[in-house]
């Protein structure tokens, strides 16, 4: 059994230290918080995330993030994606050769515009980006750890490399499939975010299942061309980082993008919604984020455009579904 260090004790990442110490694995969980590091060191339950969840021995926490790497296989990046850059920096002198970084975070740098890969590729050395693995798919962290089936994907570049985080990670409910398309799995979990928003805004204007499933239809589209354009593979996009992904964060009720988007259906602002929320929405930043990347490439999302808007300009969020709703007619194609 392998010794893996998650970095992040939020959601997914206290969901992923629990299922791999089920798997016999000794798990290192990073926290900047002393409290929750208290609580799951003593209590076994993080007082944060997962509430009701029971923490296996085998879980260790710790607020050092050097000393939660240590003799670590698999390092697991679970923290948000905005933080991904100074988490690296920290981690960097204390990486072994040996080591394999896991990217469970789901967002896109805003300033940047780098997904986690290519922060990797700048951050740390260049052995450590080519064995890179993208862990991503249709996975509510409650329904993961309470046993109910799941399947995600494992992407890299170096199949041996998927191939260990397929193997470790791998337990009962928790299947894990593989993938090359490291491009194509991080785009598609990444801007489904704002698919999942624009999804709650439909619901919060009270529509129904008809719109939501244009939403879902015309928002894969806008995200696998994105993706292709950054030189992923269509058909990752179809798969379980693309649609299955997107589908579930669209639809359920356990989504935090698109509980932001139907309170802001509802009129709320978005000083508000965050306000109220104990865990980050990822697909706010990622929004922004993807604006921009999509004008610098050039490339037309007017899902993502109207969504921006109501975020950060004050747009009315039936104002952005009626603008949606009348733009040019054309093939579905386009």
């Amino acid at each position: 059994m392998k010794r893996i260090a998650i970095i992040g004790a939020g959601s997914w990442g206290t969901a992923l230290a629990i299922m791999a110490a089920r798997g016999g694995h000794e798990v290192s969980l990073w926290s900047r918080s002393s409290a929750i590091v208290a609580a799951i060191n003593n209590q076994r339950l993080n007082p944060g995330y997962l509430l009701t969840e029971r923490i296996p021995r085998g879980v260790r926490a710790t607020s050092d993030i050097v000393a939660s790497v240590e003799d670590a296989a698999l390092i697991v990046l679970a923290a948000p994606s905005h933080a991904a850059r100074d988490v690296l920096i920290k981690l960097s002198p204390a990486l072994s050769d040996e080591v394999i970084i896991v990217s469970a975070a789901k967002g896109i740098e805003v300033e940047s515009g780098r997904r986690i890969s290519e922060i990797v590729g700048e951050v740390i050395e260049q052995k450590h980006s080519e064995r890179f693995v993208c862990l991503s798919g249709p996975s509510f962290a409650i329904e993961v750890v309470k046993k109910h089936p799941t399947a995600i994907v494992a992407a890299s570049k170096d199949v041996a490399a998927a191939q260990l985080v397929q193997t470790e990670l791998s337990f009962e409910n928790l299947r894990i499939y593989m993938n090359d398309d490291v491009v194509g799995t991080e785009i598609g979990g990444s801007v489904k975010n704002v698919m999942a928003i624009a999804a709650g805004m439909a619901a919060g204007l009270g529509f129904g299942s008809n719109s939501i499933a244009a939403l879902i239809t015309r928002g894969l589209a806008e995200i696998t061309r994105l993706a292709v354009r950054e030189g992923a593979k269509p058909q990752t996009l179809m798969g379980l980082a693309g649609l299955g992904d997107l589908v579930l964060t669209c639809t359920g009720n356990l989504s935090r993008n698109r509980f932001v988007g139907q309170e802001l259906g509802q009129g709320k602002t978005l000083g508000e919604i965050m306000a109220g929320m104990n865990e980050i929405a990822e697909g706010i930043k990622t929004t922004k984020a993807v604006k921009r990347l999509a004008e610098r490439l050039d490339i037309e999302m007017p899902i993502t455009n109207e969504v921006n808007a109501v975020l950060y300009d004050g747009k009315p969020a039936r104002d952005a579904v009626t603008e949606l709703m009348t733009r040019p007619l054309r093939e579905e194609g386009a």
